[in-house]
């Protein structure tokens, strides 16, 4: 689902909304519900119906009101959804993130924390998050992030290569575990149960001789949670942008020094 909108001022209306700067209703009776408990409403809905299942009406519903009295605090589904975002991207940085602990440790705590995000609100990872509409909360999290990287003597292009690199890798691993839990409760059919019927037919692959390199992996191969597939990936990733750090920089990584840019925080 795409968090755009063709309407010309829906990026206007949701920067409004989201930094405080919208008009609040100001006539007829006293309003009995608020901004922040219609995006409560939207993000409950979401979290435990699926985002296919938010609208304006599924929202009023939740709340016990009209659908027409949410449009006096937002104008439409695509403004609400912007709303939801930021208001999940609340999570980070939490009230644990370490400070001034080293840029690994930051890094490691933003990793950690975007993937409870997507655990808690799968509904993320099946919006456009190509161009999200800068709210407090993601503003938040990536001014945390940037933090841990203010002492390296990187280039503010490298700074942005780390934080693209986690952020990708995050999604992508919390995509796979989100996906896989919820196609075993939509089917009724548990991994267990899903690779144990590709059993018959991969044992003649396997013996057939086509593919030797898979038929050598130990039975136990796969035999790992996919939180713990997580961390190995997340360890060797900040491995390799250790290594670069230690390695101090590269002229050659694609993502030198633009105008203006020094290069240290």
């Amino acid at each position: 689902m795409t968090t755009e909108n063709s309407d010309g001022g829906y990026l206007k209306r949701s920067l409004e909304l989201l930094w405080g700067s919208g008009e609040r209703p100001s006539r007829g009776p006293k309003p009995g519900l608020s901004l922040e408990r219609i995006v409560d409403a939207g993000v409950r809905i979401a979290d435990t119906e699926g985002i296919d299942a938010l609208s304006m009406r599924r929202v009023a519903a939740e709340l016990g009101v009209g659908a027409m009295s949410l449009y006096r605090y937002v104008p439409g589904k695509a403004e609400l959804l912007e709303l939801m975002i930021d208001r999940a991207y609340r999570m980070m940085p939490g009230p644990d993130a370490p400070r001034d602990a080293g840029w690994r440790t930051t890094m490691r705590y933003v990793a950690v924390g975007n993937w409870r995000m997507y655990l808690a609100h799968p509904w993320l990872l099946q919006t456009n998050l190509a161009r999200p509409v800068l709210g407090p909360g993601g503003m938040a999290g990536f001014d945390y992030a940037l933090s841990g990287l203010a002492g390296l003597d990187i280039t503010d292009r490298e700074r942005m290569g780390f934080i693209v690199a986690l952020d990708g890798y995050v999604a992508g691993c919390a995509r796979t575990h989100v996906y896989a839990a919820q196609a075993a409760r939509r089917t009724g059919i548990s991994d267990e149960e899903f690779w144990t019927a590709h059993v018959p037919m991969l044992e003649k692959a396997m013996l057939s001789g086509a593919y030797p390199h898979a038929a050598a992996l130990a039975e136990d191969a796969f035999a790992v949670p996919g939180e713990k597939l997580f961390e190995f990936g997340l360890e060797r990733l900040l491995d390799g942008l250790e290594a670069f750090v230690e390695t101090g920089g590269s002229p050659d990584s694609g993502l030198g020094r633009g105008e203006g840019d020094t290069g240290c925080g």
